[in-house]
């Protein structure tokens, strides 16, 4: 369908029909919703839209704007705006201790890693506190982008103490794997789930606009004698990415304490 037809606002602009920054965004929502604008196709430019729909560039921008932060839209800085790419979202268990690359091997997807660090390093509070670690021992982290079949997923920023991890440079895929060849694979966790706005540097990397929806978790995981193996802090995308548990109604004996 041409700009001229779609934007054309005497087919769906209504006097009655609610803000028209509104009707505009319901417009070009419906439109991706439906095929009109497929996957990858550019937006024209904000005054064009602004022109063929007779509305101002303040009210294009403000209809625009949540289609960007949903995910629907990508603005791309000297090439303009783009519909988003289909991209079949995620579920990820929250009852399953797996990592990365076990998570989308299981579902035949090939996983791949970018690092953004790797190395030996003084702690931070932070990390001495939930670690455990005592003064002058070192940390070891592993910053990475992950992505699933060329698409990025996450980052992941993980740090251990090098008791547990003596060699950060020796994990090249799976941590977990080389954690469970040096006795250290942990058994259980503890994870915290925050929604978030994705600052432009995260955003950048995980290839969508600034402010983007997110999803924060920090992960703290234990051996089975409680000591803490690693602590880890991810940043996911939230137009792809579902975390789903499963519930139990709790039994009589339960309910009574």
């Amino acid at each position: 369908m041409s700009a001229a037809k779609l934007f054309d606002s005497e087919g769906w602009l209504s006097p009655n029909g609610g803000p028209r920054y509104l009707q505009l965004r319901k417009r070009i929502e419906h439109a991706i919703e439906t095929g009109e604008l497929p996957p990858d196709a550019p937006l024209p430019p904000e005054r064009e839209i602004a022109n063929l729909t007779k509305l101002s560039r303040v009210t294009v921008r403000k209809a625009v704007g949540p289609l960007v932060e949903k995910g629907l839209i990508v603005q791309l800085r000297g090439s303009g705006s783009f519909v988003a790419p289909r991209v079949a979202r995620v579920e990820q268990s929250l009852s399953r201790l797996t990592s990365f690359t076990e998570d989308m091997a299981r579902r035949g997807k090939t996983a791949t890693s970018t690092w953004l660090e790797r190395g030996v390093f003084m702690p931070s509070p932070h990390e001495s506190m939930t670690l455990g670690l005592t003064f002058g021992q070192s940390v070891a982290r592993l910053a990475r982008l992950r992505s699933s079949d060329g698409t990025p997923l996450a980052i992941e920023r993980a740090s251990l103490s090098t008791q547990i991890l003596p060699n950060p440079l020796a994990v090249e895929t799976s941590l977990y794997e080389v954690l469970e060849n040096l006795n250290n694979r942990p058994v259980r966790a503890v994870q915290r789930i925050s929604a978030t706005n994705l600052n432009i540097d995260d955003a950048n990397l995980l290839g969508v606009a600034e402010g983007a929806a997110g999803l924060k978790i920090e992960r703290v995981s234990y051996l089975p004698s409680g000591r803490v193996v690693e602590l880890t802090k991810s940043l996911y995308r939230g137009d792809l990415y579902d975390f789903v548990a499963e519930l139990q109604l709790a039994d009589n004996s339960e309910k009574s304490r």
